[in-house]
């Protein structure tokens, strides 16, 4: 068995725990005994909230983890969404991550992929600030995740 992971939350957090929501009344530890797909909530992104190109395919991968009977839909959109960021970023830093973001998804580990891009939003605000990607693929990838909002 793996080693225990534990995690404490304040009282009316929540954590989505393999596609069920929890919300705790009071301070709380959890301890995990073995693998288990979770976000907590203050890295679960509203619709609202995916502005750009790169928040929205966090939007995407996080359904896969909240949503589990729809990751095959999220899987889909992640797809498309990755070949249009992949063919609209020209710097060689998102690139090489995308396709690695790309790579790790594939393999069943979206959770590692959601690490992955948040760390990329400094450099996706960079870009954006100097219009290195255009408006209309924003448009599209925002038309990608409609369906979610």
């Amino acid at each position: 068995m793996k080693s225990t992971l534990r995690i404490s939350l304040k009282s009316g957090e929540r954590i989505f725990i393999n596609g069920a929501v929890l919300r705790v009344d009071r301070k709380v530890a959890i301890e995990f005994l073995n693998d288990v797909t979770f976000l907590l909530e203050n890295h679960v992104l509203q619709p609202e909230g995916a502005t750009t190109p790169l928040k929205q395919l966090y939007f995407i991968v996080q359904m896969m983890l909240i949503n589990p009977e729809g990751a095959s839909q999220s899987m889909i959109m992640f797809k498309k969404s990755i070949t249009m960021l992949l063919a609209s970023f020209t710097n060689d830093e998102i690139l090489a991550e995308l396709k690695r973001i790309d790579a790790v998804v594939t393999s069943g580990r979206p959770f590692d992929a959601l690490k992955a891009i948040r760390t990329l939003y400094p450099i996706e605000e960079r870009i954006l600030s100097t219009q290195e990607i255009t408006p209309a693929v924003r448009e599209q990838i925002r038309r990608e995740i409609a369906p979610w909002q």
